[in-house]
């Protein structure tokens, strides 16, 4: 038996390999599936399943094009409807694997089919149980993305703490759990940095699993502080339960080397969003204008899916050299499957064309300090947790996540200063507002980790009802 976790940092999502005695099922896997093909021809292993523990909202899966290049069988959890081919399981039913079994829970909550995967070993024991986005290691999944006219928030908590305490924890200890996301993803609050665990360690750390908590404690205890979900995840679930473009045709239309003069008529003609995807500090020494910074060097598919509000946007890349390929993989993983091509050789070549660019101003957080007055406008673009934490006594709270919802919160005739944490989002910020018609617009390098190194003057904590 062979279990290999195949973890993707952008998204923080687990992807899951298992193979018995010559045959292979893949859990969850990501839009691009050779890999998966690669990995079983390897081990001279067929795919005989993929398990999908529910319709996925913050990433499109891949489970329809591996179908089609393997013959397996796309399995999900009971009450699931799709547009193409698939198996709905019952609850506690079985598929063999080789030597294994795989046994479907049906564990609602998260979604309505969302179930959890326990894989029973060659001797028949509880081995591990892949669970999906009903259990995530130090929390549980967000239960407000399948509301319907008849099902509230409320309920779907519910029904996940009862999915949790009547099929979950009466498992032994020792099995393993394999759960779908980690730190970074918006699917839940609190997510471990650990990828795995047990289930023993999980009973005795993560707070959804104390054996004294209430229904009524769980269901307002899982709920507080859940943010809205971005605005992708209903469209990527929409994507994965009724299909999609085969992946390698997304990528042979959007990784076309294009030169300056193509670019630019694209550009003019198609509507197309420039997307520069290089780092930061490239982009704010020279950009070509109204373009919108969003590097790969960051999570760079999610704030893709918060930002860009039409997944069917024509796209067009400035991309580091020989990484356009992964550019436009990237993005499909979210659904955006209309990119046109890159800038061929890159902003060197569009300077050398003679084309325009643009930059932005960046300042130290020492700089600032220096020039620093009560009356300035500071855009604390960081989430409204981070803020609430420690923020600058004089910042506005800006949250990135509802920049597009929020613009008319501030005036183009005033000058900003933006910052972030560390840098990345508040070029995301400046460059969205940039494009917008902010001309005064001032970067704070380093963010909110070097402006507290500072005696700029801080508040600890604020309480929401006063922002």
């Amino acid at each position: 038996m062979k279990i290999e976790q195949i973890y993707t940092g952008c998204l923080a999502q687990g992807a899951y390999y298992i193979e018995s005695n010559g045959e292979a099922a893949i859990i969850d896997p990501l839009r691009e599936t050779q890999p998966y093909i690669d990995k079983a021809k390897h081990n001279n292993a067929k795919i005989k399943y993929v398990f999908e523990t529910h319709f996925h909202a913050d990433f499109v899966s891949g489970h329809v094009d591996l179908a089609k290049k393997t013959g397996a069988t796309i399995v999900y959890g009971w009450g699931a409807k799709t547009s193409f081919d698939s198996y709905v399981a019952k609850d506690n039913e079985q598929f063999k694997l080789g030597n294994i079994i795989i046994k479907v829970l049906h564990t609602p909550g998260h979604t309505l089919e969302s179930s959890t995967f326990l894989l029973l070993d060659e001797e028949g024991k509880n081995h591990a149980i892949f669970t999906g986005d009903t259990l995530f290691l130090g929390d549980v999944g967000r239960p407000d993305l399948a509301i319907k006219s008849d099902i509230t928030e409320e309920d779907l908590a519910g029904m996940l703490y009862d999915s949790l305490r009547t099929k979950i924890m009466p498992l032994e200890d020792d099995v393993i759990v394999y759960p779908a996301h980690g730190a970074g993803s918006a699917c839940g609050k609190n997510l471990s940095k650990e990828t795995i665990d047990t289930l023993g360690n999980q009973k005795k750390t993560n707070y959804a699993l104390r054996e004294d908590m209430t229904r009524e404690e769980f269901v307002k205890e899982v709920l507080h502080g859940i943010l809205p979900p971005p605005q992708y995840f209903s469209k990527n679930a929409k994507m994965n339960k009724e299909g999609y473009s085969d992946f390698e045709d997304v990528l042979e239309k959007g990784n076309v080397a294009l030169s300056p003069e193509e670019f630019e008529a694209l550009a003019n003609h198609e509507s197309a969003l420039v997307l520069d995807v290089r780092t930061q500090q490239d982009f704010i020494k020279a950009h070509i204008p109204n373009s919108i910074f969003i590097g790969l060097n960051g999570s760079f598919a999610p704030w893709v899916g918060a930002l860009i509000t039409d997944l069917k946007q024509p796209i067009l890349l400035v991309v580091p050299e020989g990484k356009a390929e992964e550019a436009v993989t990237r993005l499909s993983r979210v659904g955006y499957d209309n990119t046109l091509g890159y800038l061929e050789g890159g902003l060197e070549n569009w300077i050398k064309a003679g084309k325009e660019t643009d930059d932005l101003t960046s300042i130290s957080a020492e700089e600032f300090e220096g020039a620093y007055t009560e009356d300035m406008h500071i855009l604390d673009v960081r989430k409204p947790g981070e803020y609430l934490s420690e923020h600058l006594e004089t910042a506005q709270s800006f949250p990135l996540d509802y920049i597009n919802e929020h613009m008319n919160a501030i005036d183009k005739n005033k000058k900003y200063y933006v910052h972030c944490a560390g840098g990345y989002r508040s070029v995301i910020a400046a460059s969205i507002l940039k494009a917008r018609g902010f001309d005064n617009l001032v970067d704070l390098a380093g963010g909110f980790g070097a402006l507290k190194k500072t005696n700029l003057p801080k508040s600890d904590y604020v309480c929401p009802s006063e922002l």
